[in-house]
């Protein structure tokens, strides 16, 4: 059985994963594991392969979502992000975005920050 914890990862990777349709996103994979690395969405506009990091929080009395995602983090989602680069011959533009979802009036509101780090 999942954990309320679980049960708004998925939700939160769910409504993500509608926003970058919406915004012309193809999905290419979601929980994409390279070792003990994890990229939550990997989606392709175009020319561009972006390596979303998706956080949720209930609230933000310990800080904004985005703030969560750690330099350890970061490297290892660099990490996969180059495994996959390589497995699947990519040789055009790259971009680490996070997805920030907090719950607020119970709704999860969404913010996008593009090349939020690298």
């Amino acid at each position: 059985m999942k954990t309320a914890a679980q049960k708004m990862g998925r939700t939160a990777e769910d409504s993500a994963v509608r926003f970058l349709k919406k915004q012309g996103f193809s999905i290419k994979a979601r929980n994409y594991y390279y070792q003990r690395a994890e990229i939550d969405i990997i989606a392709q506009k175009k020319r561009l392969l972006v390596f979303v990091e998706v956080k949720a929080r209930s609230s933000d009395q310990f800080g904004d979502p985005e703030t969560f995602v750690s330099p350890r983090q970061q490297a290892l989602v660099r990490a996969a992000a180059a495994h996959y680069i390589l497995k699947h011959d990519w040789r055009h533009a790259i971009r680490f975005d996070i997805i920030a979802l907090l719950k607020h009036n119970n709704e999860l509101q969404l913010t996008h920050f593009e090349d939020a780090f690298y």
